[in-house]
């Protein structure tokens, strides 16, 4: 008997993806929401007809979903430099750009440095914080968490939050995993 291959998890990064919601893809499908949310929890199996429609309502070809995503070795000092306004920091995307279903950012943090006073939210379900080295703030709303080296915090992605380097002296270092990839 052939293994059932699971699409829920793909479908479901592509529509997040492009920011869709699942009313926005029943309307353009003809399904209903629970139908589609059932399909991104593998809890049906859709029609071909279905499944086509899903997928040109998130822009995925159908053969995606059966194809393992692409392996990829990003080396160190590789990964891309990117700025989303954080003060005294150095970010790194270390994901290849292809890879919708994580994001993983290395971030390298000056004493002082930090994700700037006002808070934000990421476009991802998961956020997901490891401190490779230092000390890390995080602030949610009117609250401080203090991270050391090794320790880990897993949170809403939608969370408004933002970060710092409470140190004057030492720099840190932070891994942060996005889920689905914003």
């Amino acid at each position: 008997m052939a293994e059932q291959v699971l699409i829920g998890a793909r479908l479901r990064a592509a529509r997040l993806s492009k920011g869709l919601t699942l009313g926005t893809v029943a309307s353009v499908t003809g399904l209903t929401q629970g139908y589609l949310s059932k399909l991104e929890r593998d809890h049906v199996s859709p029609s071909v007809a279905s499944l086509v429609a899903v997928c040109a309502a998130v822009g995925l070809r159908v053969g995606d979903l059966f194809e393992p995503p692409p392996s990829a070795i990003v080396r160190s000092g590789e990964g891309t430099l990117i700025n989303f306004g954080a003060h005294d920091a150095r970010e790194y995307v270390i994901t290849p750009g292809d890879q919708t279903l994580i994001e993983v950012i290395h971030s390298f943090v000056e004493p002082e440095g930090s994700g700037g006073s006002t808070q934000y939210a990421l476009d991802c379900d998961i956020e997901f914080i490891f401190v490779v080295s230092g000390t890390l703030d995080l602030i949610l709303g009117d609250e401080v968490l203090s991270l050391g080296a090794g320790d880990a915090m897993t949170m809403r992605g939608r969370e408004p939050h933002t970060w710092r380097n409470p140190s004057t002296e030492v720099g840190c270092e932070v891994l942060w995993m996005l889920a689905p990839a914003p």
